[in-house]
């Protein structure tokens, strides 16, 4: 009997530690997924493109997909090579996290650069416009993978910096969490909102009252205007995202000046309207942050375009998008 007593004692002691360790691992993966926060909005607001021009009935097929590849992306390719490089060398964590954000910094300023500047690749028109669509929804699904891959790494990447333990299955269980629900979250949302206009003119055309009816005809003519406000905020997002990372990169590697003139600016802003300070200050960082994450980015532009993206195409026999 006191043998089966003291085993029930060990079996409510490991019970306790367990459920200590899934508190912990909750409170981490909230805090890494709050500190990823920029870069999900990003990835939320980008997704979307890629499944527009499609039928309907592929679209549902496509997000799936690009999930599934944003899921592989962060739980086989980016978490144990994070774990492996957090252990041996952990020093290449933040320029590499620095050159993400500078690719996030052009990306965003190439947005903006368009819309000042409209331009189109006429390798890439040519081939969507002689390509069948099996093959052009190969290809958007490649591509949206790639691009989720950046910012996975990014998400993945911020995760990790955020997780205060030293244990590495406690990084490793919180990457997996939070890349699970990352993935979940960004994607469902996704296929939430590019069905909604389907919704809406299904509302509008079966609707027994006419209040269903009128909300399902608002839904229809919403949502080109959200679409519109998502791709702004995911290029808002690139910019102030990136342009963070890299002041906050600087700031590890000894050149703290301009983190410090940001930081000092959105506390004084703060002070002045203590109403709302927390987002004051973080509206101000975010703004000098995205102001520095476009003039970077399009410095970055003529480098991308008439250097990398030559070089890239010499070595691989193809012409680069950009």
């Amino acid at each position: 009997m006191s043998g089966l007593i003291a085993l029930l004692d060990d079996v409510a002691a490991i019970a306790k530690v367990a459920a200590a360790s899934v508190d912990d691992i909750a409170a981490a993966t909230a805090k890494a997924g709050a500190k990823a926060a920029g870069v999900v909005i990003d990835d939320a607001a980008v997704t979307p493109k890629y499944v527009h021009g499609f039928e309907a009935d592929r679209e549902l097929p496509i997000i799936w997909r690009i999930a599934k590849g944003s899921a592989r992306n962060k739980l086989v390719v980016l978490l144990p090579g994070l774990m492996l490089l957090n252990f041996f060398l952990p020093a290449a964590i933040t320029p590499l996290l620095m050159i993400g954000g500078a690719y996030l910094c052009f990306e965003g300023a190439e947005k903006v650069f368009h819309i000042f500047a409209p331009h189109a690749d006429a390798v890439v028109e040519a081939d969507f416009d002689t390509r069948d669509p099996a093959h052009l929804e190969e290809e958007k699904i490649a591509g949206a993978i790639k691009t989720d891959f950046i910012l996975s790494a990014e998400i993945m990447t911020i995760a990790l910096a955020a997780i205060e333990s030293t244990s590495p299955w406690m990084q490793g269980v919180t990457l997996a969490v939070v890349g699970v629900l990352i993935t979940a979250v960004v994607y469902g949302a996704v296929a939430l909102i590019v069905k909604m206009d389907d919704v809406g003119l299904r509302l509008a055309a079966t609707s027994r009252t006419a209040a269903g009816r009128g909300f399902g005809r608002g839904l229809v003519v919403a949502m080109p205007k959200l679409l519109a406000f998502l791709s702004t905020l995911g290029t808002a997002a690139m910019l102030w995202v990136g342009g963070n990372i890299v002041i906050h990169g600087l700031d590890v590697l000894g050149w703290p000046w301009l983190y410090d003139q940001i930081h000092h600016m959105a506390e004084a802003a703060a002070h002045a309207v203590p109403v709302a300070a927390g987002f004051v200050a973080w509206f101000v960082t975010a703004f000098f942050d995205g102001i520095f994450g476009l003039i970077l980015g399009l410095v970055l532009i003529p480098v991308a375009t008439r250097v990398i993206g030559p070089m890239v195409g010499a070595m691989t026999g193809k012409r680069a998008a950009h």
